[in-house]
This record gives structure tokens, sequence and C-alpha cells, in this order.
């Protein structure tokens, strides 16, 4: 029997899935190649129970950021899908503000200019 094939076979067994049959448990006895494999698969076995067990606290307040940092990314895509829907009309009305606030300055401007001449004449 070749390792490759017995290496193949050693997490089923390891963890119960099939039994062993005589000719890799004699391969096994007598590879220490084999041997080591089967520690490793089994110190990982060990593990991953030992994980099942172990409860992790998070650090305080962790919960209540991940929910309002959640909560933020929806709000930002509800307004970016809503804004991009109405995006010719926010142009178009930033478009017509800006040269509504443009004529305003200009006449201000005339205006100061037409007060300055009246008390220099």
């Amino acid at each position: 029997m070749r390792c490759e094939r017995v290496a193949d076979l050693l997490p089923q067994i390891v963890d119960g899935a099939e039994p062993a049959d005589p000719q890799v448990r004699s391969h096994v006895a007598t590879c220490l190649r084999c041997q080591a494999e089967l520690v490793q698969y089994r110190k990982l076995l060990k593990a991953l129970r030992h994980l099942r067990t172990e409860i992790l606290q998070p650090a305080p307040g962790t919960l209540t950021a991940i929910l309002a940092d959640l909560e933020a990314a929806g709000e930002r895509g509800a307004m970016r899908s809503l804004l991009a829907g109405r995006r010719g009309a926010y142009l178009g009305g930033i478009a017509v503000a800006t040269a509504a606030a443009g004529a305003a300055g200009a006449l201000v401007m005339a205006n100061r200019g037409r007060r300055k001449m009246r008390l220099a004449g």
C-alpha cells in the first residue's frame, strides 16, 4: 500500500466516518510518515473540538458599532439609489441655481458700482 493512498483515507478514518481496513492499519503501523500524518489529523480534530466549546465575548460596544455601521451603509445605499434616479433633475436645478446666483451677484456688483459713482460725482 502506498502512502498517498493512505493519506487520502486518513481524514475519514480519524473522524470515524469509515473504519480502517487491515491493510491501512498495517501500513500506518510500519510507516513513520503516515503515523506523523495521523498525529496531525488528531491534533487538528482536537483543536476543532476545543473551538466548538469556546465562547468568545466581543469587546464592549463592538456589536453596537457594527450595527450602526451597517445601518449607515444601508442609508447611504438608499440615498445613492434615490439620487441616481433623479440625477438629471438635480443637475438641472443646480445649473439654474448657479446661474441665478451669478446673476444676483452681478446685480449687486452693478448696484454697488453705481452708488460709488454718485458719491464721487
